[in-house]
């Protein structure tokens, strides 16, 4: 009889340390309902370090640490940094202002102080991971390392659709190809559960996109339904906070990272389907 309960007490050791237990614990939840900000929780201006602080009483998890990311990258440029986004430039186009690194080791060298909104939102998914593996002592695989480079080893640039940042920067929902179909590494969500700290590329009517962390739904006093996000974009004078009326949008594409882990573990030969339908907000 001991040695059955000892057998059912080492199983439960085992199953419940495991790593994908862990980022199960870890992984922000929500309740199924609309996150509506408060007028409280609007910062006053755009270029500010206080996303923990105001949003982080909100969400648990890797979310958290999004938001501390934030204002991790946002204070390398508290006057937003410019935005510039152009090729066939000289000097060329930098995703962001700062040189990157990831557990010590550089993804960038930026050719600019500048940055463009996919170079600000991954950015923050890179710091995200630094607060995440602060005590993580196991070495990157150097080919998973190499697909996180913004940079060809030769400094030019890592042109779209290629290894992670390739697929990140990529025209439509970059978000999803690079960290649910290229890494694994979120999930999908609906805009209904969006919570501060999910990742979210948005289609505007008019054309282009945009490549932003989400922070909150809004609604004016008057009735009209916006957006609050942080990336970088030319009203900004860069990197910041911006609120937009949903009125301008056609589709969102929210995802939220789920598996940090598998930073070590994925594919750099994986192939994404940039044929992925967005969604429209339904409030």
């Amino acid at each position: 009889m001991k040695k059955v309960f000892l057998f059912i007490v080492v199983q439960f050791i085992v199953f419940s340390c495991t790593p994908s237990e862990t980022a199960h614990v870890d992984r922000t939840m929500d309740d199924g309902t609309w996150f509506f900000l408060k007028p409280a929780d609007l910062p006053g201006e755009a270029q500010h370090t206080r996303h923990l602080e105001l949003l982080g009483s909100y969400v648990e998890g890797y979310n958290k640490k999004v938001l501390q990311a934030i204002d991790i990258v946002q204070a390398t440029a508290m006057d937003g940094g410019g935005y510039f986004a152009g090729l066939n430039v000289e000097p060329a186009e930098s995703p962001i202002g700062y040189p990157l690194k990831l557990k010590n080791q550089a993804l960038l060298e930026p050719p600019r102080t500048t940055s463009y909104c996919s170079g600000s939102s991954y950015a923050v998914f890179i710091e995200t991971l630094n607060l995440l593996l602060v005590e993580n002592k196991n070495p990157l695989p150097a080919a998973n390392y190499e697909a996180l480079r913004m940079q060809e080893m030769d400094g030019s640039r890592r042109e779209d659709n290629v290894k992670f940042w390739g697929n990140w920067n990529a025209d439509g929902f970059g978000n999803h190809f690079a960290l649910v179909q290229y890494s694994n590494m979120a999930d999908k969500i609906l805009p209904v559960n969006a919570r501060p700290g999910d990742f979210m590329n948005i289609a505007w009517k008019h054309g282009g996109g945009h490549s932003v962390i989400f922070l909150g739904w809004y609604q004016e006093p008057d009735g009209e339904r916006k957006l609050l996000y942080w990336s970088s974009q030319k009203r900004t004078n860069g990197m910041g906070d911006e609120l937009v009326s949903l009125d301008k949008i056609r589709q969102v594409m929210t995802v939220r990272l789920s598996r940090p882990d598998q930073l070590f573990e994925f594919n750099p030969e994986t192939m994404t389907n940039t044929v992925v339908a967005g969604d429209t907000i339904n409030w």
